[in-house]
C-alpha cells in the first residue's frame, strides 16, 4: 500500500493513517486483493499492446524462497516498428513436468485472450522437461503451433544473478517476500 499511495496522490488520501478508523485497507485479503487487480489491469495494458501481433513465448521454471515450483511467462512481439518484452504472469505449479507446463501456458494465453497459434517462437533454458525433442515443452508447443520455432535461451542466468543480487538490496528483498501471488491454476 506504501509503494502505491508514494504514486497516487487520491490513493493516498483514502488509506492508511487517512483511512476511517475500520478501513485502513491492510489486512492480507485486501492487500491480495489488490494485488490481483493491479496484475488484472497490467496483463490487460499487455495484451492490448500486443494487439494482432505474432509474439514468442520465453518460460523459465524454478523455486521460489519457499521451494515452491515456479514459472515465469514472457511475451516477445513487435508493437509500432519496435521489439518489446513483457513479463506477463508468474505461476505456482505443482510440478514441472512438460505437460503441465504446457497446459498451465495455454491456460495464461487463453485468460489473456492469447492464442497458442499466434506463437511465433519459444525460448526456454536447456532442461530435458523443457527443450526435449519428443516430450519437453518445445515438443508439446510445436505439436499445436508447428510455426513456434525453438531458440535455446540464456536468460535463466541473468535471472540466478538478479535473485542473489536483491537478496543485497533489503528493499527489493522485501517487496518480493511480501508479495504472494495466489494462482488460480495451482
Amino acid at each position: 500500500m506504501k509503494l502505491v499511495i508514494s504514486y497516487n496522490k487520491e490513493v493516498k488520501a483514502i488509506v492508511l493513517e487517512n483511512a476511517p478508523r475500520n478501513a485502513k485497507y491492510t489486512s492480507h485479503e485486501v492487500q491480495t486483493e489488490f494485488l490481483k487487480i493491479y496484475a488484472q489491469k497490467v496483463q490487460y495494458s499487455i495484451r492490448e499492446e500486443i494487439g494482432n501481433s505474432k509474439f514468442y513465448i520465453m518460460v523459465d521454471e524454478s523455486r521460489d524462497e519457499s521451494k515452491k515450483e515456479q514459472m515465469a511467462i514472457i511475451l516477445r512481439f513487435v508493437n509500432k516498428g519496435l521489439i518489446k518484452e513483457r513479463f506477463l504472469d508468474i505461476i505456482h505449479v505443482k510440478d514441472t513436468d512438460a505437460l503441465t507446463l504446457k497446459n498451465l501456458v495455454c491456460a495464461v494465453l487463453v485468460d489473456n485472450n492469447l492464442s497458442v497459434q499466434g506463437i511465433r517462437g519459444q525460448g526456454y533454458d536447456g532442461a530435458s522437461n523443457m527443450r526435449g525433442e519428443w516430450n519437453g515443452l518445445k515438443a508439446l508447443i510445436l505439436n499445436e503451433c508447428p510455426y513456434a520455432y525453438y531458440i535455446h535461451y540464456m536468460a535463466h542466468q541473468l535471472q540466478r544473478a538478479l535473485v542473489v543480487a536483491s537478496r543485497g538490496v533489503h528493499e527489493v528483498h522485501i517487496f518480493f517476500s511480501g508479495c504472494k501471488f495466489h494462482c488460480k491454476y495451482y
